[in-house]
């Protein structure tokens, strides 16, 4: 492919718990007559996943633990969040007012354990004592987003699901996959040639990742209203992966 395209999937409502998610994108596919070609992707972000599969949570059900009243007192945060972080987190590694950085239970590391208020509208009550936590299986909800379009459509398509996390050595956040399917998230060129023919030794690029920026940028952060897009021309073939395959465990971390 000469070009990458990543369109924009409008018109989808405002998703809510129980809501068919697969259908929901195949009609925007439909109503913006995109038909569907082999190496499509689909492009979403985390956060009407999240919805789809329930995951809003009110601080007013949450019983922060000793710990979480010890750690608030440090970082200034609300004791009930910060033990709904730590729900979702298998240990903290940084923690001040500044940054709440943790690995989350999926095996990567980001503020809040992906914990989110923006964009979140509660079941009742006061809307900022609701929280909404991201996918519990990012991968299989993206497996299964795919093989419902592919029954659909007939084609079969990648997925990625997209959330968006900060860098240590950068200001600013940017898209990056915490689900995939189809999409490889490591694609390994140790041993191809670059123009000269000296054979790549260490370069494995992170190309799910690299298209979960772009994706990222066409749906926005704000009030958009842009949770998925359509991705043609990406340069790699699909095929079997998971996101594991991109995060370095604590033992190969740089850092840890």
């Amino acid at each position: 492919m000469s070009s990458l395209i990543i369109t924009q999937l409008k018109g989808i409502p405002l998703v809510k718990e129980g809501d068919d998610l697969s259908y929901l994108l195949y009609k925007s596919l439909i109503r913006q007559s995109i038909n569907l070609e082999s190496g499509d992707i689909l492009g979403i972000t985390s956060k009407i996943v999240s919805k789809a599969e329930g995951r809003l949570v009110n601080l007013n059900s949450i019983k922060a633990s000793s710990e979480a009243k010890l750690i608030s007192n440090t970082i200034h945060k609300d004791s009930r969040l910060v033990e709904l972080i730590l729900s979702e987190s298998k240990e903290i590694i940084r923690a001040t007012p500044k940054a709440f950085i943790v690995e989350h239970k999926l095996g990567f590391i980001c503020a809040n354990a992906g914990v989110d208020h923006s964009n979140v509208e509660g079941k009742d009550g006061p809307p900022e004592d609701w929280y909404l936590l991201l996918p519990e299986n990012p991968d299989k909800s993206a497996d299964e987003i795919s093989n419902v379009i592919c029954k659909l459509s007939g084609i079969w398509i990648g997925v990625i699901i997209i959330d968006s996390h900060g860098r240590p050595w950068r200001h600013g956040t940017v898209g990056t996959v915490i689900g995939t399917s189809g999409v490889p998230a490591l694609v390994d060129l140790r041993g191809n040639p670059d123009i000269f023919g000296y054979k790549l030794r260490i370069t494995m690029v992170a190309a799910a990742d690299e298209l979960a920026a772009g994706a990222s940028l066409m749906m926005g952060q704000a009030d958009e209203m842009v949770p998925s897009v359509h991705i043609r021309g990406f340069p790699y073939p699909l095929g079997a992966s998971s996101t594991a395959d991109v995060l370095r465990t604590k033992e190969t971390d740089l850092f840890r």
